[in-house]
C-alpha cells in the first residue's frame, strides 16, 4: 500500500486506478501543459508538438502510454463528495468553518520508487480521512457517511436554508415588533 512521506497509508495500492483523466487533457485529445506551459519542459513540449499536441496516452498517434508514463501528469479530483463514503460538501459562503472535504493525496514523491512525482488527489471527508491516515480503512471500502459528518452536514444545510429564506416585510416587521 502507499504511504505518506510520514509512513501513513494514503488507503490504495495503486493510486492510478483511481485516475480518470489527466488535468491537462483537453476535450479534443490535446495536452494543454505542452499548449500553455511548454517552457517548463521544452523536450516535452515539442514532441507534443510534432504530434499536434495530441495527448499520447488517449490518442492512438503516440506510442503505448499509461497515466504513469507521462511527465507532467496531473489529476486532481473536482468531484465534490467523498470517494469513499460519498458525503457531500456544503460550504458557507462566509464562514470560516472547517470544511467537510478535505483533499487527500494518493501520491507522494518518493526518490526510491520513481523517478517522476505525479500529482493525484481526490476529496475525503475529514472523518474517512482520518480513517485512512490511521492505516485501518482503504479508499475502495464501501462506507457510509459517520453519523457525525451527517450531522454536520445538516447543519449546514439548515444554515443555507435560514441564509436564502424569504421574509416579507411585514413578516419582517411582525418579527421586530415581537423583539420589542
Amino acid at each position: 500500500m502507499e504511504k505518506t512521506p510520514a509512513g501513513t497509508s494514503v488507503g490504495v495500492a495503486d493510486p492510478y486506478a483511481f485516475v480518470e483523466r489527466c488535468d491537462h487533457l483537453t476535450d479534443d485529445g490535446r495536452c494543454r501543459y505542452a499548449l500553455e506551459h511548454g517552457s517548463h519542459d521544452p523536450g516535452f513540449a515539442r514532441e507534443r508538438e510534432a504530434d499536434d499536441f495530441a495527448c499520447p496516452v488517449v490518442t492512438e498517434a503516440g506510442p503505448d502510454w499509461d497515466w504513469r508514463d507521462c511527465p507532467q501528469f496531473r489529476a486532481r479530483n473536482r468531484s465534490r463528495e467523498c470517494v469513499r463514503c460519498g458525503l457531500d460538501e456544503r460550504r458557507m459562503a462566509h464562514s470560516t468553518d472547517r470544511p467537510l472535504l478535505e483533499e487527500h493525496h494518493l501520491s507522494y514523491a518518493d526518490d526510491d520508487s520513481r523517478e517522476v512525482s505525479h500529482e493525484i488527489t481526490v476529496y475525503l471527508c475529514r472523518w474517512c480521512h482520518a480513517k485512512i491516515h490511521s492505516s485501518w480503512a482503504r479508499i475502495d471500502d464501501d462506507a457510509n457517511p459517520d453519523p457525525e459528518a451527517l450531522a454536520a452536514r445538516e447543519g449546514r444545510r439548515s444554515e443555507e436554508q435560514a441564509e436564502f429564506g424569504f421574509a416579507s416585510a411585514a413578516e419582517r416587521r411582525e418579527s421586530s415588533s415581537d423583539e420589542t
